[in-house]
């Protein structure tokens, strides 16, 4: 949900109060109103008067006479950039038409420039400080009618009270223009594409280049690409590790700037380009994710839905260049691994570094090091009997990976209780990366098995949902 959540139910508060507040001012102009009211109200007409009452007559149009003010002008303004901010922020919007979210939560510039104006009409008005001194309210009250012959009862002088709201807007306004200033500057810096692979699943790799770029396992950047559109930042979380060279992502086709970005590439009719040929690349970052943590425990759980294994991809190969060096001192001494993926398409290009690991680790003697356990949701029946007939091969027929791959979704319980039974006194780092319906199971299950004793096991739950 957006940023803008908490303005919602406050910003509705404020609208119906100053509903509530029109229709008192406009009352106090009517015959039934009370004689101080009136008076009160009437306040204003002569030169050395101010007045309290907006609402000058009974007659008059109060909804185009407030829409017509500072205040009503600038409220309507904001309060349809906050509607369309929030109801653009939903969750269906973001996933089926990212592009709507992204220009439309552009509207908070609109809303914060509205929202420092719309104090300035002063539409509520009080009486002055001075006037405070010399009007005495308890005294003068009562005697109302003769508020012009009596000394201690000066015509009390009113104003609105100067706007504030800019001492709050200023603050978080100054830090986003330094972030655009940076985000500027680096997208000035020049990118180097050095290697493109489409894989079959639909994701596409991307292998780059920056002079200076430095990252941590399981951080992301923003990348934006001019010939599909010129505003556009979207976030990828990185699939190398900080050993390599180059930094790489992979690109899944979820949407319309994801699908102009395979097309801009030459992926889409597998048509090679040289690399000079491709589109200019910027890149934002990288940012931090509280996966970059999984190194922190003795014992880290990683758990991956579709293609929210990307993380884990410069984690695990990280993991490795780490192993391999003899002067990397590595807390991590157990990592479990756990993929749940419907389409078996989707292993492809993942497989490869599992197999990768998976050989390097029985020639470093650490088999028991990394545990790792696939699941497929999806298949037809033709897959199914090609999965049958090669049950009793060396190989996953799926993944090519010695570790056969389980067929169905994994029965959390069983899981989360043997890894408190095989490590019964450990903090166990749980870090997922999915959709938030697993997130919220995963969350109940580290909470359930985390042993009441501190010295039992305990899991740690780390997510970063999609």
């Amino acid at each position: 949900m957006s940023n803008f959540a908490p303005f919602f139910p406050n910003a509705a508060i404020h609208i119906v109060a100053h509903l509530i507040n029109i229709e008192r001012y406009h009352n106090s102009q009517s015959k039934e109103a009370g004689e101080l009211q009136k008076k009160l109200s009437g306040l204003g007409k002569s030169p050395n008067e101010s007045y309290l009452n907006p609402i000058r007559t009974y007659e008059m149009n109060t909804t185009g006479e407030v829409l017509t003010t500072i205040a009503g002008v600038t409220g309507v303004v904001i309060t349809v950039a906050l509607v369309l901010i929030m109801t653009s922020s939903t969750e269906l919007i973001r996933r089926s038409c990212y592009e709507v979210f992204w220009y439309t939560h552009h509207l908070f510039v609109v809303f914060f420039i509205g929202l420092i104006i719309h104090g300035m009409g002063q539409l509520i008005r009080g009486q002055t400080s001075q006037s405070l001194l010399l009007h005495n309210v308890t005294y003068c009250k009562d005697h109302y009618l003769e508020w012009e012959k009596v000394t201690q009862c000066p015509l009390p002088q009113f104003s609105g009270k100067k706007p504030v709201a800019w001492k709050w807007v200023l603050s978080p306004v100054v830090l986003y223009i330094c972030e655009r200033i940076v985000r500027f500057w680096r997208f000035q810096q020049e990118v180097v594409i050095t290697k493109v692979v489409t894989h079959s699943s639909g994701v596409l790799e991307l292998h780059m280049k920056k002079h200076g770029f430095k990252m941590e396992a399981g951080q992301y950047i923003f990348l934006q690409c001019s010939s599909v559109s010129s505003l556009e930042w979207h976030p990828f979380t990185l699939t190398s590790a900080p050993e390599e060279d180059f930094f790489s992502v992979h690109i899944r086709v979820v949407g319309d700037w994801t699908a102009a970005l395979f097309k801009a590439f030459g992926e889409e009719k597998k048509a090679f380009k040289e690399l000079w040929m491709l589109p200019r690349l910027a890149v934002d970052g990288p940012y931090g994710s509280a996966t970059t943590d999984v190194f922190h425990y003795r014992v880290s759980v990683c758990i991956a839905a579709g293609i929210g294994v990307t993380p884990f991809a410069s984690i695990l190969k990280s993991i490795w260049y780490k192993c391999c060096n003899p002067n990397t001192v590595l807390a991590l001494q157990k990592v479990y691994f756990y993929w749940i993926c419907r389409d078996p398409s989707a292993f492809e290009w993942f497989a490869d570094l599992l197999f990768l690991l998976e050989t390097k680790m029985a020639e470093k003697g650490k088999n028991d090091f990394l545990s790792y356990h696939i699941f497929l949701t999806g298949w037809d029946e033709s897959q199914a009997t090609h999965i049958a007939l090669h049950y009793d091969d060396k190989m996953d027929v799926i993944t090519g990976l010695r570790q056969k791959t389980f067929y169905g979704r994994p029965n959390w319980d069983n899981e989360f209780k043997q890894l408190a039974e095989k490590h019964p006194s450990n903090s166990i780092g749980v870090f997922f990366c999915g959709p938030k319906t697993l997130s919220k199971i995963l969350q109940k299950m580290c909470s359930s098995y985390s042993s009441v004793d501190p010295r039992g096991a305990q899991f740690n739950y780390n997510e970063e949902s999609f």
